[in-house]
């Protein structure tokens, strides 16, 4: 019985692949089935409609790129406090927003400034930065870039993750038939929506970091803008010269401001030392002075021999 099943077997493995190759050998109406044509594209067929397909979606990756600017401006304006009320209308104009602002009015001791730091949109900053050079003059500018596309797109995976998750044990929620089984799903289910919130205000944040750029900008006048590094030898040596006249200059203001200490102390000192000199000298005169008294005879002392 074991031989003749075994040769059943074989024989319909035989008809099964004889089957096969005759499918394959011939075509629906018996004819010879023909081999696939290798000629080559016609010009502008294939190999430019595979050139399209690749720039459209390198184009497409382009736009969907995830990038963060933000930039710093230093300017020079004859009145700091009036310039940020036009920097702020900059902003608003083109619709942005001023999240921070300081303004230090000017005074006897201090000349004023102001800084702020303004949030526009990102395809507005190239404008925005043109509109700010005409309100005084720049003298540094700072601009960085970060992608973020990658963080972006982990962030938007798992809030589509734990969406379907949530969604899931929502369903679950309603068909629960036992008190263990509704605790259950209620605390995996707040768990679950409490870490959909977290990465959802995540992702919020970074879009609005994408969308809108930030640029802070410091304002300050000519008095307090900083003076130019040396660039060469000359300069340095003028540079060098300066720095040693304003030492000496300072040295002798410092020198006239304690002369009058000086000489008061110069007048104490010499009170001193000659009150010290006069009792010296008392003492040495009283140390020096000759006994002249000669000891009185004694009534008990008997005649000299």
């Amino acid at each position: 019985m074991r031989r003749l099943a075994v040769a059943a077997a074989a024989a319909i493995t035989a008809l099964a692949l004889a089957g096969c190759t005759g499918h394959t050998a011939t075509s629906s109406n018996g004819a010879p089935a023909q081999a696939p044509s290798l000629q080559a594209p016609e010009p502008g067929t294939g190999e430019e409609s595979a050139g399209d397909a690749v720039s459209g979606g390198a184009e497409g990756r382009a736009e969907d790129r995830s990038v963060i600017t933000t930039g710093w401006i230093s300017m020079v304006v004859d009145d700091p406090v009036d310039i940020a009320e036009e920097v702020a209308a900059v902003a608003a104009g083109a619709g942005g927003r001023v999240d921070s602002r300081t303004e230090t009015p000017g005074s006897d001791i201090q000349q004023p400034s102001a800084s702020l730091t303004i949030r526009i949109p990102a395809d507005e900053l190239d404008g925005v930065v043109a509109a700010l050079r005409e309100l005084g003059d720049v003298t540094s500018v700072s601009m960085n870039a970060s992608d973020v596309t990658q963080q972006r797109q982990d962030l938007d995976a798992r809030i589509d993750a734990l969406s379907a998750s949530v969604d899931r044990l929502r369903e679950l929620l309603a068909t629960a038939t036992s008190i263990e089984d509704l605790i259950a799903i209620e605390s995996e289910l707040t768990t679950r929506q409490s870490d959909l919130d977290s990465l959802t205000q995540q992702r919020d944040s970074l879009v609005d970091q994408v969308d809108f750029s930030t640029l802070t900008v410091d304002l300050v006048t000519e008095q307090v803008a900083p003076k130019p590094v040396p660039d060469d030898f000359w300069s340095g040596v003028v540079a060098g010269w300066n720095a040693l006249v304003g030492f000496a200059t300072g040295l002798a203001i410092s020198v006239g401001v304690l002369l009058p200490w000086l000489a008061v102390l110069a007048v104490l000192a010499g009170v001193v030392i000659g009150i010290v000199v006069l009792a010296t000298r008392r003492r040495r005169r009283g140390d020096s002075a000759p006994t002249d008294r000669s000891p009185e005879p004694s009534l008990t002392d008997g005649p000299r021999a």
